[in-house]
């Protein structure tokens, strides 16, 4: 074996033993709480020496910083798939609701006494924030929907706490109003919802194929442009010009 490909093995086998040793975290954190992700509950969960945790991470809090980096950037590409789908905003209430929101309350308790988690939460709660903002945002614009009335930031932490709530009180065996709660959910994302776009007419022989809105939203968003400041249009003709120029 030559000595890149050896090289090259080495790398692959370090890299596969450091996402062992986050996913391990991450289940403990899930199954048990944050308190029983030891290093050597780590070590065990994930099939390696209790001395190769700090090995690879040298303190807890660099393992638990390398696990809420692991599932936030994930979640983040989660959002961004979101805004592409025909629904995006039940795609968001959905997403608000999944398992990871369980392990992100896990870290919002530890960040009390690890500033290093605090700083993290920190900066992707903003990001998650934008996502949801500006897709709410969006959504009311092409609906004619009075943003004053109905602040875009409001509406998004509204349905996105209250997706969390439902989650983590069923984890507990409370379900009082839930039915309520979802029914209600529901009425508001019928209402708000993006509504369909259609293509826009073809610009020359050569011309791309048109992006629906919500496409181009979601190409917005991997650029990384703030979705609240793609429109400054009231209706949906002026969103429409906006977005497609």
């Amino acid at each position: 074996m030559s000595s890149s490909a050896a090289d090259e093995q080495t790398r692959v086998g370090r890299e596969a033993t450091r996402e062992a040793l986050i996913e391990a975290t991450a289940q403990i954190m899930l199954d048990e709480g944050y308190a029983a992700a030891t290093s050597r509950r780590v070590a065990a969960k994930a099939g390696v020496k209790a001395a190769l945790v700090h090995y690879y991470f040298p303190s807890m809090d660099d393992l638990f910083v390398a696990v809420l980096r692991d599932k936030a950037e994930t979640n983040l590409q989660h959002q961004r798939q979101a805004m592409a789908e025909a629904e995006p905003l039940h795609a968001l209430w959905q997403l608000s609701g999944a398992q990871d929101a369980h392990l992100f309350a896990e870290f919002l308790a530890m960040a009390n006494h690890r500033k290093a988690i605090r700083s993290e939460i920190i900066s992707y709660a903003m990001r998650f924030r934008d996502i949801e903002e500006g897709a709410m945002t969006l959504a009311l614009k092409a609906r004619g929907i009075d943003l004053e009335l109905f602040p875009p930031v409001v509406m998004s932490m509204i349905m996105g706490s209250l997706a969390r709530m439902v989650f983590h009180e069923q984890g507990l065996g409370i379900t009082r109003g839930h039915d309520q709660a979802r029914a209600f959910i529901e009425q508001c994302l019928q209402r708000f919802e993006m509504p369909s776009w259609d293509p826009q007419p073809e610009i020359g022989r050569n011309a791309a194929p048109a992006r629906s809105g919500v496409e181009e939203v979601a190409a917005n968003l991997f650029r990384g442009e703030a979705v609240n400041q793609l429109s400054q249009g009231g209706n949906r003709r002026e969103l429409e010009e906006d977005i497609h120029g």
